[in-house]
């Protein structure tokens, strides 16, 4: 591992060379969208307002990229653009699995593109790519780190980060911190126990692996699992960037479900460290505190929804906060510094808990269990929410996510005293979706705008007094962040499959976002 003062002489050199300055990932994007929430705190507001209440509707299609050259065309999942793209010194960075391109952000010209060789994995989509200085980094499907070169897309290297014959894959867009390529890993179909890893941005080597479930008896959390051989199927996989506070030096990690998924007879037992927030140490991987969303969770509703960081107000005291809307249908507000429970309210109605304990974790209604005869739940299997990014506005003070509610029928399908794989099924449709906007303070619900034909994108809010999100009848949409009232939208032909991003460049403030396979520039044009 390389001193403190290695890495900023190395990181000087790189500035001069034209490349990213690790300080912009902590600054509120402008002129750069540097990593995959737009700055650390992944609270997806920008400070730009040239696009605004007062001019949105004379908002242009400036440029469209069609990247029709990945697997899958523009169908199924390998073949729709998740990432949200990173914009650095005016060249756009992207990712499909695989794959990794740069466009010309002004044009939408493509610069290069990279094809990865692949040896399998699960292709069901990309996060993004990471940039410290002069490269840039992606995981592949079949358990790589790749590092290319900015300028050109030449490939510098490759690590393994998994193992693919025990099913994990690769999907997570690398968190970059300090001297830190921060990785994860994805993978329900065998089950495993999930970590979250560290490694040299120069030579990709491993700095520290942290697992998200026990890997012995006596280790911290292990008294919530029954033996040593139910923790090395564990699961808790780490596929979603984490959020980073550099004043006290903590990553925030969402983790996911345990395994197996469904059927938990074999794991007794809140199951720690997994649906999880947990804050760790970037330079050592030791764990400072965690919360649990979902003890013993037997629906799949990992909690890898992004961790959101703000400062703020709770019963008169200025407080650093963390919010997360989880996937089980749950707002939660902690103090960052410690994890202590500061809120915790349904932003979906929900049926499966009997309420929260005394630390502001759910606690499991039994009823709401699996079961062989069919148990009726809500959220569904797919969530209160998903994996879209949310987005904090501080102008409003709400946190807006996208959110579902739907019901599921979960059945057991492996009754045994050890089950294996997801031991179980869910039959359920989508049922209605909308943009819930919460109070922080309170965890209500201020405002919620329904979609008649459903949608789950990403949000953007920004300073212009914006909040931007897709429906389901592939329109990229303006609401009124104070209301939820529509102020615009236009068609894409396809719904928004990633977050949007918004940037200026020559005094021009550019929105852009991904519906399907392609890329849509939009501009105020002069």
């Amino acid at each position: 591992m390389k001193t403190l003062g290695t890495f900023l002489i190395a990181s000087a050199a790189l500035m001069a060379q034209g490349g990213l300055n690790p300080a912009r990932l902590g600054a509120p994007p402008t002129d750069t969208w540097p990593t995959y929430n737009g700055d650390y705190s992944g609270r997806r507001y920008s400070t730009l307002s040239k696009i605004n209440q007062s001019n949105i509707n004379s908002l242009t299609l400036a440029w469209v990229y069609r990247a029709n050259g990945a697997p899958g065309g523009g169908g199924g999942f390998g073949g729709r653009i998740s990432a949200t793209p990173v914009e650095v010194n005016g060249v756009l960075y992207f990712t499909m699995p695989d794959h990794a391109w740069a466009v010309d952000a002004r044009t939408g010209r493509e610069v290069w593109h990279y094809a990865w060789t692949s040896h399998g994995g699960d292709h069901i989509g990309n996060r993004g790519a990471g940039v410290y200085g002069n490269w840039l980094y992606f995981e592949t499907p079949d358990c790589n780190l790749v590092s290319l070169n900015l300028k050109d897309g030449k490939e510098r290297w490759h690590k393994p980060i998994c193992d693919l014959d025990q099913y994990y894959f690769g999907s997570m867009a690398p968190l970059v911190v300090k001297n830190h390529i921060i990785t994860g890993v994805s993978g329900d179909d065998l089950d495993r126990p999930g970590y979250i890893e560290s490694h040299d941005p120069e030579t990709g080597d491993l700095q520290w692996r942290w697992y998200t479930v026990p890997q012995k008896m006596g280790d911290a959390g292990s008294e919530s699992w029954p033996s040593e051989e139910a923790m090395k199927h564990g699961g808790g996989m780490t596929w979603l960037t984490p959020t980073y506070d550099p004043e006290l030096n903590m990553i925030y990690v969402p983790t996911g479900n345990p395994q197996p998924v469904i059927a938990g007879k074999a794991r007794p037992g809140a199951n720690l460290f997994t649906a999880s927030v947990v804050a760790l140490n970037p330079d050592t991987g030791k764990m400072q505190w965690y919360f649990q969303s979902s003890p013993h969770d037997t629906h799949d509703w990992d909690a890898t929804q992004t961790p959101v960081l703000f400062d703020g107000e709770i019963n008169g005291q200025k407080r650093k906060l963390v919010a997360q809307a989880s996937r089980n249908g749950y707002f939660f507000v902690l103090d960052r510094a410690t994890g202590k429970n500061l809120a915790s309210a349904e932003y979906v109605k929900i049926n499966w808990s009997k309420g929260v304990d005394a630390k502001g974790s759910p606690i499991p209604n039994p009823a709401k269990e699996p079961q062989l005869d069919g148990a009726l739940v809500s959220p569904n299997q797919g969530g209160g929410t998903n994996w879209p990014p949310p987005t904090y506005d501080p102008d409003t003070g709400l946190f807006y996510v996208s959110a579902s509610r739907a019901f599921s029928v979960y059945y057991i399908y492996d009754p045994s005293d050890k089950p294996e794989g997801w031991g179980g099924n869910d039959r359920g449709g989508w049922g209605e979706t909308m943009i819930q906007a919460i109070d922080y303070k309170t965890g209500k619900v201020k405002w919620s705008h329904k979609w008649e034909d459903g949608g789950r994108s990403g949000l953007l809010s920004t300073a212009g007094k914006l909040l931007f999100a897709g429906d389901g009848s592939g329109n990229l949409v303006a609401l009124d962040p104070a209301n939820g009232n529509p102020l615009w939208h236009a068609n894409l032909g396809s719904s928004v499959t990633n977050g949007p991003i918004t940037y200026e460049l020559d005094g021009t403030q550019y929105l852009v976002v991904a519906a399907g396979d392609t890329l849509f520039g939009f501009a105020m044009l002069r």
